[in-house]
């Protein structure tokens, strides 16, 4: 695999067991997907290998990652895939899969997904849309049951459960405009009820540094958490992307502890046009309202 001849054409089931491969992150799950042996995923890998004419994967005895080679072809490899499938779709006069389960939680059904979710069926006329919001790991467990057909939520740190990373921003500690909480008192929060990675990461953050707090708000709305917020009555951790007029941020100047970043993920059951369709315009509205600072939380303006 030292020199490049470009020789070798990609076989697109080769290519099929590879994005199962990534995405299970490893062989003997993917085979449990494919219906196929070890082996024979194995032998798909080393083929395709031999076709790209270099190595795809770092392995360890602990776990199975991508070379920089095997990212840039498992960015073509999932085009190709959902290209030939959207062709045999439009050659035969199939209709692309009309119902859509979406499962959301609320950092994104409680701002724009909503809006975005009206323009998508707007832009897809065969298309309809169902929306659940709810917990991510509940949502995950719906997805694998056959519930939903993707899921759009966050982490706060690296997942094991497959999955498409949308974007990244920093966990911020938020308060209303004119709020003023004293250090000497316990700092009292609005959060979610567990399970929740906001809620995980704001205790630990204060626990590490040692600064007492308690719970005045509990919340399974995150806009109840934000008007708790607004009104003074407590602090919440909340994506910067979500802070909004009338709230603002405290940073470690005022003695809050740093806490980590946020990961928006989506995760699907398979890979449909639509789904994937659906998923660029989550990413791309998902990425400019993280990092354009006068951003409205409404708005649809780099879709349109």
């Amino acid at each position: 695999m030292s020199s490049f001849s470009g020789s070798h054409p990609f076989d697109i089931t080769l290519l099929r067991t590879f994005i199962v491969v990534v995405e299970c992150e490893s062989f003997a799950d993917a085979s449990e997907r494919l219906a196929i042996t070890p082996s024979a995923v194995s032998g798909h890998i080393k083929r395709l290998e031999t076709a790209a004419e270099t190595t795809l994967f770092k392995r360890t005895t602990r776990r199975m990652t991508l070379t920089a080679q095997g990212e840039v072809l498992y960015t073509y490899a999932r085009n190709i895939v959902e290209l030939e499938r959207e062709a045999r779709a439009r050659m035969h006069h199939m209709p692309l899969k009309r119902h859509l389960r979406v499962g959301a939680s609320e950092d994104f059904a409680g701002t724009w997904l909503p809006i975005l979710l009206q323009k998508f069926s707007q832009w897809h006329p065969g298309i309809t849309v169902e929306l659940k919001v709810g917990i991510t790991t509940s949502l995950l467990k719906e997805k694998n049951d056959g519930g939903v057909d993707i899921v759009f939520g966050k982490y706060c740190q690296r997942v094991h459960e497959p999955g498409f990373l949308l974007w990244e921003e920093p966990l911020v500690w938020a308060c209303g405009s004119a709020a003023n909480f004293s250090q000497q008192e316990r700092l009292p929060l609005a959060l979610f009820p567990e399970p929740c990675v906001y809620r995980e990461s704001a205790i630990n953050a204060l626990s590490h540094a040692e600064i007492p707090w308690r719970l005045a708000f509990e919340s399974v709305s995150m806009a109840g958490c934000i008007s708790a917020a607004k009104a003074g009555f407590a602090v919440t951790p909340l994506a910067k992307s979500q802070l909004r007029h009338g709230l603002k941020w405290l940073s470690e100047k005022e003695g809050f502890p740093a806490l980590p970043h946020v990961r928006f993920y989506a995760f699907f059951r398979e890979n449909m046009p639509d789904i994937n369709a659906l998923t660029a315009l989550v990413k791309e509205m998902g990425q400019w309202q993280a990092f354009n600072e006068q951003s409205e939380t409404t708005a649809i303006t780099p879709l349109s």
